[in-house]
């Protein structure tokens, strides 16, 4: 079990751990727009959308997940949160999801799966949370077009490497960022992954700035402690 100050997360059934890309979308993603309804793509054990919960009043948060294990999990983890009754899993791949969609999302998240390298784990279960196949950034980036609200924000996080392709891809559906946050692990290591935020209404210059996690081994910068100070017990 993993214990934040206001929820648990239980992941002895997924492939996928709690991990920093988690908590890093869950922590950065604007929210000021004052979102009513969220959807996380691709919930894994939930943190993301337990996060979101914890930071908006939206009274709709939606998470989508296709693995059986994951899902469940998730929706325990929902169940025995403080605010379970704002959170509902589907158990769906997003394909199907998009197929009938209901209802449109003022926020949308999704730390999407992302080794598209041609190699695969003994690990089934983990291969499909990881690779890129299972959810092809197109398949994201359509996704959102077709569900997100007038104003809303899509939000994702991504390999840094990939920054650029995303970036022109979610163009061409005329989703345009509007804040960009590169993150790197150490003062001297190189740029891993990358924060965007996207809306459809181009601004005229996309705010960006970069996030450095450790000072050194366990010594955290004062950034990072102040971004996710809200969740970790130690900060």
């Amino acid at each position: 079990m993993f214990t934040f100050k206001q929820f648990s997360v239980q992941q002895d059934k997924t492939a996928m751990k709690v991990g920093t890309d988690g908590v890093l979308l869950g922590s950065w993603t604007p929210i000021s727009h004052n979102p009513f309804s969220v959807l996380d793509i691709g919930a894994g054990t939930g943190i993301i959308a337990l996060m979101l919960a914890q930071r908006t009043p939206a009274e709709q948060i939606d998470a989508i997940e296709i693995d059986e294990d994951a899902y469940e999990q998730a929706v325990d983890n929902f169940e025995n949160s403080p605010r379970g009754d704002r959170l509902f899993c589907f158990h769906a791949g997003l394909d199907e999801f998009i197929e009938e969609p209901e209802d449109e999302y003022d926020l949308i998240v999704s730390n999407p799966p992302f080794y598209s390298e041609n190699y695969k784990t003994e690990n089934e279960q983990r291969d499909l949370a990881r690779f890129q196949d299972a959810m092809p950034f197109e398949e994201l980036i359509e996704a959102a077009d077709l569900l997100l609200s007038e104003n809303g924000i899509f939000a994702v996080i991504l390999p840094y490497k990939e920054e650029e392709k995303f970036v022109a891809l979610a163009k061409e559906s005329e989703l345009y960022p509007i804040k960009i946050t590169r993150v790197k692990g150490t003062p001297t290591s190189e740029i891993k992954r990358s924060l965007i935020a996207f809306s459809r209404n181009e601004v005229p210059e996309t705010e960006t700035d970069e996030l450095t996690i450790e000072i050194e081994r366990h010594v955290y910068t004062p950034e990072y402690i102040e971004l996710t100070k809200d969740f970790y017990l130690k900060f």
